[in-house]
């Protein structure tokens, strides 16, 4: 083979590359930029816990028993958990509409600002629905 194509094939080969690498960093700096997580109720309650910034997102279940309405739109309840087996619950604070997937025992992220080691004044609810979907059984007999 001479030498000309040789370099040729391999500048290409290189360039290829350098693209490859160059398109896997992009992406995973995009992703790394729209990412974001949520602390568990016990992470919040734990002592020293230092909050990221004003913004805070809180993921866990609604307690049973534990939602109380508020003068007005203002609801109040209270969150452990996913896991279920930390006793720690801290109550959250909300004014405003709730989901319509938002109930008792259903897991939900909040978004809101930490007034105290156990009360956040959420300003967005999150409702997580099941992995699991079934659609609607309609009776064709009609």
């Amino acid at each position: 083979m001479a030498p000309k194509y040789r370099n040729k094939r391999l500048l290409t080969v290189f360039l290829c590359a350098l693209a490859l690498v160059l398109g896997a960093w992009l992406l995973s700096a995009a992703l790394r930029q729209n990412t974001e997580f949520f602390h568990n109720p016990s992470e919040i309650a734990a002592p020293g816990f230092i909050s990221d910034g004003p913004r805070l997102r809180v993921g866990g279940i609604v307690v049973s028993g534990s939602v109380r309405a508020g003068e007005g739109l203002r609801t109040v309840f209270d969150l452990r958990d996913f896991e279920g087996d930390s006793p720690a619950v801290i109550s959250v604070s909300f004014t405003g509409a709730l989901p319509d997937l938002f109930r008792e025992g259903q897991g939900i992220v909040i978004v809101g600002e930490l007034e105290r080691s156990d009360l956040i004044a959420a300003s967005q609810v999150l409702a997580k629905h099941d992995e699991n979907y079934k659609p609607a059984v309609y009776d064709k007999s009609d």
